[in-house]
């Protein structure tokens, strides 16, 4: 993986880069569509390419390894050609997911046990069976397995949990770089900086990390039940410790106010379900606000779902008859809703990437977060 530093804006720390894989080209700032199973929930491969113009696409380690389990994948030749999608992929390590299994989970210096959601059975990731595994699924970048520290822990436990993920990610740089990739194309390993909401912690996490020299860094551990201004605060804490000519990409994040807000302290890479869980919901993301297509106010609402949009759906369906779909509970409007959706945060990164050329972004940001948050 290459990164290329375009510019910068002047009056904040947004940043305009280009990452090179070999599966294709991403221009940053970038949103990344979630595709935990190897599918972005209810979208064509097709609508993801021409119409929502997505660059790169995330799977995750934890639900791949359980299914449809890696001899599958192994004999298909990896992600990339057993869902025949043929551009850049990115895949977390699961750490997120057996975070989330905490009744069912066990930590220690090897590894985490944990139960598997499906059926119960019994597994371990380590450091190194995780790079293993996502050797075998093939993305281009893959993450190191860490523990997510929930946002409220206290001190005590946030540093004790940093120091368990800082042992896994040595083991897991050291093992990812003493093997090699499978399918015939480079992969790129990111350490995931942790540490809560303590400055001190972030950034021992930011300088240790830094230290094993990766080609990109992940922020993790963020907008898991701490206050927004907090996970800008971390964020800003980071901006002067990650290199300047390395990506940083801040995990499982979030409303368009958030992305917006965290391309302005430096953040490159972002992935989160909102557009595609809140969209099969009946919540829409306009250029001019928020819209819950369920209510009545809609429902003679002929006009198009975003006059502002560029989607195929935005232009071609009105409000009136979305909103129609969803009350007769016809599937299509939760596929209609994920794909405008979707396609308004790829346009969302497609502009700030444009201000930060024309080097405005600021000013632009900070309208634009004020109309965005309007509810219609």
């Amino acid at each position: 993986m290459e990164f290329t530093l375009l510019c910068n804006d002047r009056e904040s720390n947004a940043r305009r880069g280009r990452i090179v894989t070999d599966h294709g080209t991403i221009e940053t700032p970038i949103f990344m569509p979630v595709g935990t199973i190897g599918s972005v929930k209810g979208v064509y491969h097709r609508d993801l390419e021409s119409d929502i113009r997505a660059e790169i696409i995330l799977g995750n380690t934890y639900h791949l390894y359980l299914r449809p389990g890696l001899d599958t994948l192994r004999q298909a030749g990896g992600l990339h050609k057993f869902i025949h999608w043929d551009r850049p992929i990115l895949t977390d390590s699961g750490g997120f997911q057996v975070f989330s299994l905490a009744a069912n989970r066990k930590l220690t210096q090897e590894g985490c046990t944990f139960r598997s959601h499906i059926d119960g059975s019994k597994h371990l990731f380590t450091p190194e069976n995780n790079v293993d595994i996502q050797r075998i699924i093939g993305a281009d970048i893959i993450m190191a397995l860490d523990e997510c520290t929930p946002g409220d822990a206290d001190f005590k436990y946030a540093e004790k949990s940093l120091r368990l993920t800082q042992q896994w990610l040595e083991r897991g740089v050291a093992h990812f770089d003493r093997t090699e990739p499978l399918y015939g194309y480079r992969q790129t390993y990111f350490p995931i900086v942790q540490g809560c909401v303590y400055p001190e912690l972030r950034r021992r996490a930011a300088e240790h990390a830094v230290s094993l020299n990766r080609e990109g860094y992940a922020i993790g551990g963020l907008a898991v039940g701490e206050p927004t201004e907090q996970m800008y605060e971390m964020i800003e804490v980071l901006h002067p410790l990650l290199p300047k000519d390395k990506p940083r990409y801040l995990m499982g994040v979030g409303t368009p106010m958030n992305i917006l807000e965290a391309i302005a302290r430096g953040v490159d890479m972002f992935d989160c379900v909102m557009p595609t869980r809140n969209g099969r919901n009946g919540m829409l993301f306009t250029w001019d606000g928020i819209i819950n297509i369920r209510n009545k106010k809609w429902s003679q609402d002929f006009s198009a779902i975003d006059p502002k949009g560029t989607s195929f759906v935005d232009t071609y369906y009105t409000k009136a008859y979305l909103r129609h779909l969803f009350i007769s509970g016809e599937m299509l409007a939760a596929q209609i809703a994920s794909e405008h959706n979707l396609a308004f945060y790829l346009d969302l990164v497609r502009q700030a990437r444009l201000h930060i050329e024309q080097g405005d972004f600021l000013a632009w940001k900070n309208a634009t977060v004020r109309r965005l948050e309007t509810r219609l």
